[in-house]
């Protein structure tokens, strides 16, 4: 089976500062493939870039075996492609039911908005409660469901998130984790960037690990895991 989202020899970076050099991946639909790596690494880069928002000075972009290397962030997103970016990036002054409405807007998701809606509250009964409630004034955890939340509204073909667990509290982690699982078992592939190492490999399928704008490391999740440099460099062992 063709992967649905596929990064071929990937090189992009900003200004003149080159940050990616050849990055190539493969994201199996159904699947949770994480990728990993020390900070600068290329990991954000490598999702803005596969999502537009950073243009590639070479390499092509495949999303459901169609190519989409020069389509903008916009069209991209219209065609199932979505990124919950690092810091959210919320509306802050607008409600919890505007943010999620806002998510909806794509031709793709439009006619069923309503229906996402219920559907991204059963999964962030939080989220139900404070709808009415502005942004800014959730908690960090609250604002990462909403995030999320928003995300789920367009109705992705491949969810890209970008540090789930950035200065979160563990427990509100370990929370957010089991939605990944749950979505994980809807069918939602997720291509997940994550700092805590531990919990990305246990819950991903497939795992590739970057350094210095390269994939040095790649492989079924649980094999990575047991890999003396991963141990030494990612998990403390």
């Amino acid at each position: 089976m063709a992967p649905v989202l596929q990064i071929e020899k990937i090189e992009s970076g900003y200004g003149e500062v080159q940050v990616l050099w050849g990055i190539s991946l493969e994201v199996e639909a159904g699947k949770l493939t994480t990728i990993v790596g020390a900070n600068g690494a290329g990991k954000t880069t490598t999702l803005r870039t596969a999502m537009g928002s950073v243009r590639p000075w070479h390499g092509r972009i495949f999303l459901e075996g169609e190519e989409v290397t020069r389509l903008s962030a916009h069209a991209k997103a219209g065609r199932g492609l979505v990124l919950v970016p690092e810091g959210r990036q919320l509306f802050p002054t607008l409600s919890v039911e505007e943010n999620l409405e806002m998510g909806g807007y794509s031709t793709r998701a439009r006619k069923r908005q309503r229906a996402n809606l219920e559907r991204v509250y059963e999964l962030f009964p939080r989220l139900k409660e404070r709808r009415k409630q502005r942004s800014s004034t959730l908690s960090g955890g609250e604002q990462q469901m909403l995030a999320m939340g928003r995300g789920l509204m367009q109705e992705p073909v491949v969810l890209m998130i970008d540090e789930l667990s950035l200065g979160l509290a563990p427990v509100l982690t370990q929370q957010l984790f089991l939605t990944l699982k749950s979505l994980r078992g809807q069918g939602i592939t997720i291509v997940l960037v994550e700092q805590n190492v531990h919990l990305a490999l246990a819950l991903s399928d497939y795992t590739y690990v970057l350094a210095e704008g390269r994939v040095t490391i790649q492989g079924e999740s649980r094999q990575v895991a047991q890999m003396d440099e991963v141990r030494r460099a990612y998990l403390g062992l």
